[in-house]
């Protein structure tokens, strides 16, 4: 069998990684592990609420002034690419929950924080419905994905990788202002493995 990982796969694990290993450090061995309803739809939801935490609190983090910042000019700008991951989340999740993407175009039409930030907690609200409704034999349904056909499961999971693939610019843009990105605060890390 051979297992392919993507660049974005891999950015989620190194990611994830060593905020398991300092959990697992941190807990209390347990006699069993009960058996999980719907583990696969349960853990891609997860990764799901662990990358909204950190793209809100990305969000929420950088000054209002530091929205209309981009690197070069050929990138989006900061509050761009929060506009356009919450455009995202619309577009990935209304195919799975079988609707027409509602399109609000937020990248496109807000710039303040306070909007970007509202916009992006409406449209993690929308997406929301798509990760809770789903469970392993849903998972599995076929839905059209940039024109090919992909399971619901499947759908999420790019949703998920698209998510980070842009906090890895969120990030970049973080460390040139000299702010500390989520991942590395190891208090918000701390609380976020708790939940």
């Amino acid at each position: 069998m051979r297992i392919t990982v993507t660049v974005p796969g891999t950015l989620l694990i190194c990611l994830l990684a060593p905020a398991a290993v300092a959990l697992a450090q941190n807990r209390p061995p347990t006699a069993a592990v009960a058996p999980q309803e719907n583990p696969l739809s349960a853990h891609n939801k997860a990764i799901y609420s662990g990358v909204k935490a950190i793209l809100l609190r990305s969000a929420e983090k950088m000054p209002e002034e530091n929205y209309g910042f981009k690197p070069t000019d050929a990138v989006r700008s900061f509050g761009q690419v929060v506009g356009h991951v919450a455009d995202a989340q619309y577009i990935f999740c209304s195919i799975v929950r079988g609707e027409k993407n509602p399109a609000p175009g937020i990248e496109k039409t807000k710039t303040s924080k306070a909007d970007l930030i509202a916009a992006l907690k409406d449209a993690f609200a929308y997406c929301d419905k798509a990760y809770d409704s789903l469970t392993d034999a849903s998972a599995v349904q076929m839905v059209k994905l940039m024109g090919g056909d992909t399971p619901k499961l499947g759908a999420l999971a790019t949703n998920n990788i698209h998510t980070v693939e842009h906090y890895g610019n969120l990030v970049t843009y973080m460390r040139l202002k000299n702010i500390v990105p989520p991942t590395s605060e190891p208090e918000f890390m701390q609380q976020m493995m708790k939940k």
